[in-house]
């Protein structure tokens, strides 16, 4: 699958995205590949067995890690994909913590703040999981990131609730493409330390307020007890905001995406 991807033919200003489950996304543009929050390890809880493996992003040119849980930052896998030119993107407030790989593969940032890496233009925004939490300075723990690159943005909000300024803060932003949790939260599920995200109806009402294009469910098919229909986002947003396109990405396909001039 992974020679697939990476061979994935596109045309000028498009890009391609493939979902390996839960949040784990990879995006090839003309001359870059990225990945974000790649869960690799093999566990027996996994409903969706790991479709490649942690040397196959060795060669990745980012590779992005929203906050410290096992399923968004994989500590067991990463040395095997720091292996080559890959570097990796890390909330700053979780970065020094990590010893699996070496300190000067990693770039951290803080929340509200953007870097430029080879043309690509990236944003971090703060995500509440299920708080906004932040260190001793003023770092966020979770972060979700926008990336502006061949003439199309895309966020990847990482876990995240909705939280008062994070419309407005996309809407500055613009991404043409959400990917974004649906899995929700309850009190059950907090009691035994399984952090919540949006509902589907908010991840719908974030997208369409914010006045996206292209809008694609996630965290919703990997672990029993913390599941998801992703049809009810799609049913949601089509009766809501039908302007929105929206996609149900199965684990391991692949989809292109074109961008349009800025």
């Amino acid at each position: 699958m992974i020679n697939k991807f990476k061979n994935t033919a596109l045309k000028p200003g498009e890009i391609a995205l493939c979902r390996l489950g839960q949040h784990s996304f990879l995006m090839k543009t003309k001359d870059k590949l990225i990945a974000f929050d790649p869960y690799l390890s093999d566990s027996p809880k996994r409903l969706i067995k790991p479709l490649i493996k942690a040397e196959d992003l060795a060669d990745f040119d980012l590779i992005f890690g929203t906050h410290d849980h096992s399923d968004h930052i994989d500590r067991p896998q990463l040395s095997r994909m720091a292996g080559g030119k890959a570097k990796f993107i890390f909330p700053e407030a979780v970065a020094s913590s990590i010893t699996e790989i070496p300190q000067n593969k990693i770039i951290t940032m803080k929340g509200n703040d953007a870097i430029e890496f080879n043309g690509i233009k990236i944003y971090a925004v703060p995500s509440a999981h299920e708080f906004l939490e932040k260190d001793s300075n003023g770092a966020y723990f979770s972060l979700g990131f926008v990336l502006e690159t061949e003439n199309i943005s895309i966020y990847h909000s990482g876990d995240c609730c909705i939280y008062e300024g994070l419309l407005t803060t996309l809407k500055k932003l613009a991404p043409d493409i959400m990917l974004l949790p649906i899995n929700g939260r309850d009190a059950e599920r907090f009691k035994r330390g399984c952090i919540g995200n949006m509902t589907y109806q908010e991840a719908v009402d974030l997208a369409g307020f914010a006045g996206i294009k292209i809008a694609i469910p996630a965290h919703y098919d990997m672990f029993d007890g913390n599941l998801e229909n992703p049809q009810l986002f799609i049913d949601y947003a089509n009766a809501k905001f039908p302007q929105i396109e929206t996609h149900i990405m199965l684990p391991g396909e692949i989809k292109i995406f074109p961008g349009e001039s800025k």
